[in-house]
C-alpha cells in the first residue's frame, strides 16, 4: 500500500451555518460539508440557501478550503426536477462535490454532467470492497464508509477497491446502519433517511426476555451509544489507507467545530512531524467539554458492545468531575478530577437521567471554608457553591456524581480563533524582481499553494540612484508588507542590474495590485461540464392510460417471506406463487428448500442487510443450495451475484430480486437496479402512499414487488442487544449465543414489545410489534400495473399464516375489498394493525 504524505490526508468538518463554517476554516479544516435548505440530512440544522453557494464557494476556496454539499437523502419521485435545479447551481457554483445517499439521484447527475464529481454518504451503507466496486461505473470518487467497519476491514476495502475512503472520527454514533434506519419514520412520519430523525435510539426502554421484564437498575437506554473519538488513533486510521477524516455535527455550535476541528488538526499534523504521541488528557477533556455521551472508539477497534453503550444516560454529560462527598447548607464537597472556577456549570447525577436533574453555575469555590480565587487544579478537595436559586441541595446526595456541563472560559478561547478581523489563514508567496536602467522594475508574484502567477511592471521607469540604491533588504522589506492580506512573503529572488531606484510609493502600489490580482484568482470555481436534461425523458409512463386491471390471480401474483420452519410449511400448502426463506440461521436453509421442492414451490433465500469484507461465503453457500431467487439486500450482496452470474454465463443462475434495503424512492434508482440486473425491485419502506403511487407511475411496474404486509424492520444494527444485556461477553466470541436460548425484545414508553431478531452476522434488528398492512391500497397499485405482492412473517403460527394469506388471496382475486382485509386483520390481531407510514 502507498504510503500517505500529508497533502494526502483530508480533515472534513462540518458546518450548520455561517459561524460554524468560519471556525472551521480558522481552525485548519481542509474541507467543509454542508447542506442547503432543502435534500440533506439535517433538516433541524440551520442550513444555508441555495442562492448563497456562490458566495460560499468563494469564502473557501480564496482560503483553499474545499466544499462538499450534502445531498444525502432519498429523493421522492415528484422532487427530480427540484434535485436538478439544485444540482445545475452546485455544478456553476463550483461546489467541489456532492455527498449522495440515492443511487437514482446519481444516475441523474451522471446525465447532468460527467465530470462532477460524486462521493457516496455513509447512507448508501458501504461497509465492503464489493459494495465500492459497484459504485465504479457511475464514477463516484470517493466513499464514506459505514461507521461499522473496523480498522482491519478499512484496510482490506482499501487494498481491494482502491478508492479514497472517507471515515468518520468524531461526534455521534447512530446505533442503526445509517440508511437502514426506519424507527423515526414508522413512529413519528419523520424519516432519518430524509433528514428527520426524532432519535428515537436516544429513548429508554426495557429489556423484555421470552416476555418477561428483566430489572436492569439505572441501564435504561439500551440503544444510546456513547460518541465517537478517535484521536489517540489516528496514526492507525492513516496508516489504514483513510484519506478523508470527517467529523459530525452539524447541529453543533461553532465552538464545538473550533474545538474538535484544532484537536484533530494538531494530531494529523502530530503524525507527519514524525510525532506518534497521545493527545493530552487537558486535550481529551476540553472534547469532552464541548460534547460528550462519554467516548468509544464505536467500532474502529472492532466490536466491543458493552464499551458501545453504557445506558445510563442519553444526552450530552461533559467532563466528569468528581463524586459528592458530604452535603454542606450551601455547598456540596467533592474531590475533582478536572481544573474548575467560578461560572463553570455543574449538573448532579443521581443515576436516573428520566427524572429532573439539578444543575446549574457554580458561584463559589471555598477550600476548608475559605473562598479561593482562580481556577483549582485536578486532585484538590473543594466545597462547591452552586447558585442558590440554581441547585436544591436537599435533593442531591452523597454519592452523586458531578459533570461539569460548561466552561465560559474555553468557549471564550475558542470564539477568538474566528471572531477576528485578522485573515483566518495565509499563504506562501513567492516573488522574481528584474530591474534595469530605464525599463520598468518588472516583477512576477507566484501563489504557491494555488499555483497562479501575475506580473506587475511599474509605471516608473527605474532611475540611477545617487544615494541609496534599491537592494535586496529594502525589496523584501517593501513587498513583503503583507499584513492583512492572504499572503506571506516565502522567498524572493532579485535580479537588479546597477544602482537603481524606484519610489516607495510605487513599490507599495506594485504591491498592492499584484495582491489583488492574486487574491481574485483563489475564488474562481472549478469548471464541470452540464447538459441539459429533462429528468422524466426516461419515464415509463404507458403512451396512454391503462384500463383499469381486473385485480385477479391471473393478474397478480404473491409470495411470502417466512423467518420460521413451519411458517414454510404453512405457506407451500397455498396457492402463493414463490416463498422466501430468510432465517436467522444459515443452516436451516437446505431444510426449507426441500419442503419448497417437495411441494413443487419456488423458493429464493434472502442475504443478510449488511455486507462487510471476507462475507462472501454466506453468498457461496446460498448458490450451492441452488435457490431459483435470491433476496438482494445491499449493492455488496449484488456486485457478489452480478459477478459470479457474468463468470458462469448466465445459465441455470438464480433470479435476483432488489429488496426495500436498497433505497429504491424514484424511478430513475428502480432502474439503475433492474438494469444492473435485478428481475424485480422492491420500493424504499420510507415512501408513503401517495409517494408510492408517484413512483409506479414512473417506473416499469411490471418489476416492481410492492410489500403489502409485514412487521417493519426499525433499527438494522451491529450492536447486540443479546450479547451487552443478557451475557456477560463483549462480542460474538465470548457471549455464549444467548440469542439461540431466548427472545429478546425492547418495551416502550407505551408497553409495546418490539421483538429483537438476530442474523447470522450476529446483527440486530428491531421489528416493529404491529404489523403493517396496505391491503387497503391494492386495487390501486394493481391498477398501475403491480403484478407481485409481498407479504412477510416475522413470529407468526402455522394457522395465522394460513389465515393472512387466505385473507389477501381473496382479496388479489376480487372475493373481498382491501378495507374487509384490513378490518379483519384488526380483529384477528392482538396489538391491531397499522397503515405505518404509508399515511404520513
Amino acid at each position: 500500500m502507498t504510503t500517505l504524505v500529508r497533502s494526502d490526508v483530508e480533515l472534513l468538518a462540518p458546518a450548520g451555518d455561517w459561524e460554524c463554517m468560519r471556525a472551521a476554516v480558522a481552525n485548519g479544516a481542509d474541507a467543509i460539508f454542508f447542506g442547503v435548505e432543502k435534500f440533506n440530512a439535517r433538516a433541524r440544522a440551520n442550513n444555508f440557501q441555495m442562492s448563497e453557494l456562490p458566495e460560499i464557494m468563494a469564502f473557501l476556496h480564496s482560503y483553499g478550503v474545499k466544499g462538499f454539499l450534502t445531498f444525502n437523502i432519498l429523493v421522492f419521485e415528484d422532487e427530480l426536477r427540484d434535485a436538478k435545479q439544485l444540482i445545475d447551481a452546485c455544478v456553476d457554483a463550483g461546489v467541489d462535490a456532492v455527498i449522495v445517499q440515492d443511487l437514482g439521484l446519481v444516475k441523474l447527475i451522471r446525465e447532468i454532467s460527467p465530470d462532477f464529481p460524486i462521493h457516496g454518504s455513509t447512507q448508501m451503507t458501504i461497509t465492503s470492497p464489493e459494495a465500492v466496486e459497484f459504485t465504479k461505473p457511475f464514477d463516484i470518487e470517493r466513499v464514506v464508509l459505514g461507521r461499522e467497519n473496523n480498522l482491519k476491514q478499512i484496510k482490506t476495502i482499501g487494498e481491494q477497491a482502491k478508492l479514497p475512503m472517507e471515515v468518520f472520527v468524531h461526534g455521534a454514533l447512530c446505533v442503526s446502519y445509517s440508511g437502514q434506519c426506519l424507527t423515526s419514520e414508522m413512529w413519528g412520519g419523520r424519516s432519518a433517511n430524509r433528514g428527520e430523525c426524532a432519535q428515537a435510539c436516544r429513548l429508554p426502554y426495557d429489556l423484555m426476555v421470552d416476555g418477561v421484564h428483566q430489572p436492569m437498575g439505572d441501564i435504561a437506554y439500551l440503544l444510546s451509544p456513547k460518541d465517537l473519538a478517535a484521536i489517540d488513533i489516528m496514526p492507525e486510521l492513516i496508516e489504514a489507507g483513510v484519506t478523508s477524516f470527517k467529523i459530525e455535527g452539524r447541529l453543533k455550535s461553532p465552538e464545538y467545530v473550533a474545538n474538535v476541528v484544532s484537536k484533530y488538526r494538531a494530531a494529523i499534523d502530530r503524525y507527519f512531524d514524525g510525532d506518534r504521541s497521545a493527545p493530552s488528557k487537558e486535550e481529551i477533556q476540553e472534547l469532552q467539554q464541548s460534547f460528550s455521551r462519554g467516548f468509544t472508539h464505536g467500532f474502529l477497534k472492532g466490536t466491543n458492545n458493552k464499551q458501545l453503550v453504557e445506558g445510563t444516560f442519553p444526552k450530552s454529560r461533559g467532563v466528569y468531575l468528581g463524586r459528592v462527598e458530604r452535603v454542606l447548607r450551601d455547598a456540596v464537597v467533592c474531590r475533582i478530577e478536572t481544573a474548575l472556577k467560578r461560572g463553570d456549570g455543574i449538573v448532579f447525577d443521581a443515576g436516573d437521567p428520566t427524572k429532573k436533574e439539578e444543575g446549574g453555575r457554580i458561584y463559589d469555590l471555598r477550600r476548608q471554608g475559605v473562598k479561593i480565587e482562580g481556577e483549582a487544579q485536578n486532585g484538590t478537595i473543594l466545597e462547591i457553591v452552586p447558585g442558590r436559586n440554581d441547585v436544591d441541595l436537599r435533593k442531591v446526595h452523597v454519592g452523586d456524581r458531578i459533570w461539569k456541563t460548561s466552561d465560559p472560559a474555553l468557549d471564550k478561547r475558542l470564539r477568538a480563533t474566528f471572531e477576528t478581523d485578522k485573515p483566518y489563514r495565509v499563504f506562501p508567496l513567492h516573488v522574481k524582481v528584474l530591474g534595469t536602467l530605464g525599463q520598468p522594475l518588472k516583477t512576477w508574484w507566484t501563489d504557491v499553494q494555488k499555483g497562479t502567477t501575475v506580473e506587475v511592471f511599474s509605471e516608473i521607469d527605474l532611475e540611477a540612484a545617487q544615494k541609496r540604491p534599491m537592494d535586496y533588504a529594502l525589496l523584501e522589506e517593501q513587498l513583503g508588507r503583507l499584513g492583512g492580506t492572504l499572503y506571506q512573503l516565502e522567498s524572493l529572488h532579485a535580479d537588479l542590474h546597477g544602482d537603481l531606484i524606484l519610489p516607495m510609493r510605487e513599490l507599495n502600489r506594485m504591491r498592492r495590485v499584484a495582491v489583488e490580482q492574486l487574491a481574485g484568482e483563489r475564488p474562481k470555481p472549478p469548471v464541470y461540464i452540464k447538459r441539459e436534461v429533462e429528468v422524466y425523458a426516461d419515464s415509463h409512463q404507458p403512451k396512454q392510460k391503462a384500463e383499469p386491471q381486473v385485480t385477479g390471480s391471473a393478474a397478480s401474483r404473491m409470495t411470502v417471506l417466512c423467518r420460521t420452519l413451519p411458517q414454510v410449511e404453512a405457506a407451500v400448502r397455498t396457492d402463493v406463487s414463490m416463498i422466501y426463506a430468510d432465517f436467522e440461521f444459515i443452516k436451516q436453509f437446505p431444510a426449507a428448500i426441500e419442503i419448497a421442492r417437495k411441494a413443487g414451490k419456488p423458493i429464493a433465500l434472502a442475504t443478510p442487510r449488511i455486507h462487510m469484507p471476507n462475507e462472501n461465503g454466506y453468498h457461496a453457500n446460498i448458490l450451492k443450495l441452488k435457490p431459483d431467487a435470491v433476496l438482494v439486500r445491499n449493492t455488496g450482496a449484488l456486485y457478489y451475484y452480478m459477478r459470479a452470474r457474468a463468470e458462469r454465463g448466465g445459465e441455470d443462475f438464480p433470479r435476483i430480486i432488489g429488496d426495500f434495503s436498497l433505497n429504491i424512492a424514484n424511478h430513475k434508482a428502480a432502474d439503475l437496479f433492474t438494469e444492473a440486473g435485478c428481475e424485480l425491485v422492491t420500493p424504499s419502506y420510507d415512501l408513503n402512499v401517495q409517494q408510492m403511487f408517484d413512483l409506479l407511475s414512473h417506473s416499469d411496474t411490471s418489476k416492481m414487488e410492492v410489500v403489502i404486509h409485514q412487521h417493519l424492520p426499525m433499527f438494522h444494527t451491529e450492536h447486540c442487544v443479546y450479547c451487552t444485556f443478557m451475557s456477560e461477553g463483549t462480542d460474538f466470541t465470548n457471549c455464549g449465543r444467548p440469542c439461540e436460548e431466548s427472545r429478546a425484545s425492547l418495551q416502550d414508553r407505551i408497553g409495546m414489545s418490539h421483538p429483537v431478531r438476530v442474523d447470522e452476522g450476529c446483527r440486530n434488528t428491531v421489528y416493529n410489534a404491529i404489523e403493517q398492512s396496505g391491503a387497503e391500497y391494492l386495487r390501486q397499485f394493481a391498477d398501475m400495473g403491480v403484478k407481485s405482492f409481498r407479504i412477510e412473517f416475522l413470529e407468526e403460527s402455522a394457522e395465522k399464516v394460513d389465515e393472512v394469506i387466505g385473507l389477501y388471496s381473496d382479496a388479489l382475486s376480487g372475493r373481498i375489498s382491501g378495507t374487509q382485509v384490513w378490518r379483519s386483520l384488526k380483529a384477528i390481531n392482538q396489538l391491531g394493525v397499522t397503515r405505518g407510514q404509508l399515511v404520513k
